[in-house]
């Protein structure tokens, strides 16, 4: 029976193999952060993109929805707010809310894991305090792991991983490196009956923007754990079988290089067609233009007349004029319920592209991962 180690690891993770990817993985993460610094607004980014991270870490578990239904469900549509969007919007809140701790407070605590936690799943429950959680292969329905059964060992381990994360003095392992163990960890105490997998992947993300890696939650590994699920949950199974710590490093690693380096093709596209539709409005429609009404139409697919008279502090009939004229070349009328909302199609499809995955609906191989 696999016993959670006491962090720091005993053992040396820093390999040849390991110390070599972690310079590829933190040139691409300088990378990303030094692309999404050069966007007008780079706020602008953290909407669509989070709520890709949602509907991707929630796809882990089976729980599958639409991006336009996703976009549309944000919105407040409510004909289309179906239980699988609430789930990933969900999500999305819940990374917000961990994001705004971890700013505020500079320390990623067991306190925001569980407030984390709680807005995913909507409840206020804390750590397990009742026995019998184990993870079963879903086609064979054997057990593969039990995690710890008592909440005094839940509590223990995780105070210890708080420490780990939070006090760089207990370790002077490379951040990446701690995150890839920090995320195994969690993952293996299992401290909460469900909403794990959800809750760890957020923590990866929580940790990245903490050690300043990032300055915007904008790099998010749930795709790459979508596309690669066999291999994430025969890693995470190795280590407590074999003591694999190579292995799982050096894949979290090339997750965080992967992703990266997706996520700075993406926001060059983004950067692109903002500067396309900045140059085009300006002089086709030089008296409407300002920079305000740019950041409304790229800071979601969808916008409509009350989102611009709040962000550009105008009037409905104005706010409508800027509308119509932008109609048809750069905006697309869609009616949703008793509202008009204007779609930025060419936005639309950059995102569609980019996140598009072989696969999406696949199941996960291990139940109860939450």
């Amino acid at each position: 029976m696999y016993k959670i180690p006491e962090l720091p690891l005993k053992q040396d993770v820093e390999t040849k193999a390991v110390l070599k990817q972690l310079v590829q993985s933190h040139r691409r993460l300088a990378e990303l952060k030094g692309v999404v610094r050069s966007m007008p607004r780079p706020s602008i980014l953290i909407n669509t993109l989070s709520l890709q991270e949602a509907k991707d870490s929630s796809a882990v578990e089976s729980i599958i929805t639409t991006h336009d239904e996703l976009f549309k469900a944000e919105l407040f549509v409510k004909q289309y707010v179906s239980p699988a969007s609430k789930e990933v919007q969900s999500y999305a809140e819940a990374l917000k809310k961990g994001i705004d701790a971890v700013q505020k407070n500079k320390l990623l605590t067991n306190n925001t894991i569980i407030e984390v936690y709680q807005s995913i799943k909507h409840n206020t429950a804390c750590f397990r305090t009742t026995p019998g959680t184990t993870l079963k292969n879903d086609q064979t329905g054997v057990i593969v792991y039990e995690p710890p059964q008592s909440y005094d060992e839940i509590v223990k381990t995780m105070t210890n991983l708080e420490l780990f994360i939070n006090d760089d003095s207990v370790s002077d392992l490379d951040p990446l490196i701690k995150m890839a163990i920090i995320h195994h960890q969690f993952e293996s105490i299992h401290p909460f009956s469900d909403g794990n997998g959800r809750t760890g992947r957020i923590i990866n993300i929580l940790y990245l923007v903490d050690k300043d890696l990032l300055d915007l939650p904008v790099l998010y590994l749930s795709r790459y754990i979508i596309k690669n699920k066999n291999e994430y949950y025969h890693l995470l199974q190795a280590v407590r079988d074999d003591n694999q710590w190579e292995a799982w490093i050096l894949f979290m690693l090339k997750g965080l290089e992967e992703t990266a380096l997706e996520t700075v093709v993406l926001v060059d596209g983004i950067k692109r067609l903002m500067a396309e539709y900045k140059s085009e409005i300006r002089s086709q429609f030089p008296k409407i233009y300002s920079q305000d009404l740019l950041n409304n139409l790229f800071k979601h697919p969808y916008t409509k007349i009350d989102f611009l008279c709040s962000d550009l502090n105008i009037t409905r009939p104005t706010a409508s004029v800027y509308l119509l004229k932008l109609e048809n070349k750069f905006v697309k009328k869609v009616k949703l319920g008793r509202d008009n909302f204007y779609l930025n199609t060419k936005l639309f499809d950059l995102l569609i592209d980019a996140f598009h995955l072989e696969g999406d609906k696949a199941a996960v191989s291990i139940e109860s991962v939450g």
